[in-house]
């Protein structure tokens, strides 16, 4: 291909995804196929000779297409949104059209520079305080690894990347149950191990869900006496659960008492702090963790991927993750080179889609779509809780909330299923207290109030349907 081709073709792409997000709310959300259908449509060989672009998009559209379960429908109401606001992806067209490998400065200056700017808006946007700085991370399980390589290394008087862990006693790492599994992922990556992520059972009275911080000193003390090392603390603010958050004014008290690292993981619900009001609630005491995490390609409308690690101090990471041969000394120069502060080497230009995102919309303008699907969410918690026999289990904590159908946590997964299948809205499961939960959360970039509302149809729907194919309605248990 030569570059008038690909200028050519890069225009009926460019038509194509116009027209795509254009007609998406037509598409059923998940993919409607099952295990096989997409492989067995692919040559098992490679082809020997070229073929036509023509032909290659043809393929595209009648293989891959019935294939993709479709994140940008605004009727996605899964897991978290991974969203991709029209600036942000034509910052990253303009991204791998440049094709840079922005590891160190002199690789891509501008990269390099605009990535510490683009920090301290973030920062500012969240209401973090001055001194705050940070790297843009691939996701938050890459930031959450980095900060517990961090915790390692502080807990081990930086010996254990020369060492290992061999002679090193037990670390332990501290969090809640409501954590993410990248956080056990990061434990055994890391060398520490499951047995010493001491999971500490969140309360279950009142709001919040969070971390039983009276435990939280019990278990540091008895870990202590029995010549374990306690490393570290991981918090949350936005569980993916049900969205648990932590008291974290409590816990910064107990890591400075302690001695301990700490680090949040907000990777959802951090987007929505650039709202002051919901700061009190879910942002109290944020100032005094050592390393943040979140992801503007959730809630804040970033292409994936894109997520921020703020650091109080970015001198324990760097010295846990530094290495400079010679090849990648920057002689003579007073710069950061950002590749020290994470794990991979190879990084892209990601604080472009930011630069963009955040001058196409303002702040206020992201605010407005952050504001509305917390409302949108609430008006849908109420009419479910209004339905015969449904329960609210969890209240919504922003955008998110969970509930059940009459009968078994059989029955959960059926009507997940059915409403999945349905079509029209894209729902997933959970669990919470021993018991299925069906969740359900907005945050896709450009959902309307009316395709929120028409979720509450499709459940109303989808389960009359179920109920009249039974024998007789399912009964509560």
């Amino acid at each position: 291909m030569n570059w008038n081709e690909f200028a050519h073709w890069g225009k009926e792409i460019s038509d194509w995804a116009a027209d795509y997000h254009s007609t998406i709310r037509d598409r059923p959300v998940r993919a409607q196929i099952v295990p096989g259908d997409i492989s067995k449509q692919l040559p098992g060989s490679p082809p020997e000779t070229s073929e036509t672009m023509e032909d290659i998009l043809s393929d595209f559209e009648s293989i891959v297409m019935p294939g993709m379960t479709h994140w940008q429908h605004p009727r996605f109401f899964a897991y978290f949104p991974a969203n991709a606001a029209p600036p942000s992806m034509l910052a990253d067209m303009l991204v791998t059209t440049i094709a840079s490998q922005c590891m160190l400065w002199q690789t891509s200056p501008a990269a390099t520079e605009m990535e510490g700017v683009m920090i301290d808006w973030l920062r500012q946007a969240l209401g973090l305080p001055p001194g705050y700085t940070g790297v843009i991370q691939d996701s938050a399980s890459s930031a959450t690894l980095s900060a517990v390589l961090t915790m390692r290394e502080r807990a081990t008087g930086f010996t254990g990347n020369r060492d290992g862990l061999s002679d090193k006693g037990k670390l332990r790492i501290y969090c809640s149950d409501q954590v993410h599994s990248s956080i056990d992922r990061a434990c055994w990556v890391a060398g520490i191990g499951q047995s010493n992520l001491v999971k500490i059972p969140s309360k279950s009275a009142g709001l919040g869900f969070g971390m039983d911080t009276d435990d939280l000193r019990q278990r540091i003390a008895e870990d202590r006496a029995a010549g374990h090392i306690p490393a570290g603390i991981i918090a949350i603010t936005g569980g993916t659960g049900i969205g648990a958050w932590d008291a974290l004014d409590e816990i910064a008290g107990v890591a400075q008492i302690e001695g301990l690292y700490t680090h949040l993981d907000a990777a959802w619900a951090g987007s929505a702090m650039i709202c002051p009001e919901f700061r009190e609630a879910f942002w109290h005491g944020v100032d005094q963790f050592d390393s943040i995490v979140f992801n503007p390609h959730k809630w804040l409308g970033a292409q994936f991927d894109c997520s921020v690690q703020f650091l109080r101090d970015p001198m324990p990471q760097i010295n846990t993750l530094k290495i400079v041969p010679e090849f990648l000394q920057t002689p003579g120069k007073d710069v950061i080179n950002y590749s020290e502060w994470t794990i991979p080497l190879g990084r892209r230009f990601r604080a472009l889609k930011i630069w963009f995102l955040i001058r196409a919309y303002g702040l206020e303008g992201l605010r407005s779509r952050i504001r509305n699907h917390v409302i949108w969410s609430r008006e849908t918690c109420e009419a479910i809780r209004k339905m015969a026999g449904f329960e609210i289990v969890t209240e919504p904590m922003l955008s998110l909330f969970s509930f059940r159908c009459p009968g078994n946590d059989a029955n959960q997964q059926k009507l997940v299923d059915a409403l999945n299948d349905d079509g029209r809205i894209y729902l997933t499961q959970g669990a919470h207290d021993g018991r299925a939960i069906i969740r359900f959360q907005v945050g896709q970039f450009d959902t309307k109030r009316e395709d929120v509302m028409l979720a509450i149809e499709a459940i109303t729907d989808v389960w009359k349907k179920m109920t009249h194919a039974e024998t007789g309605v399912p009964q509560n248990g």
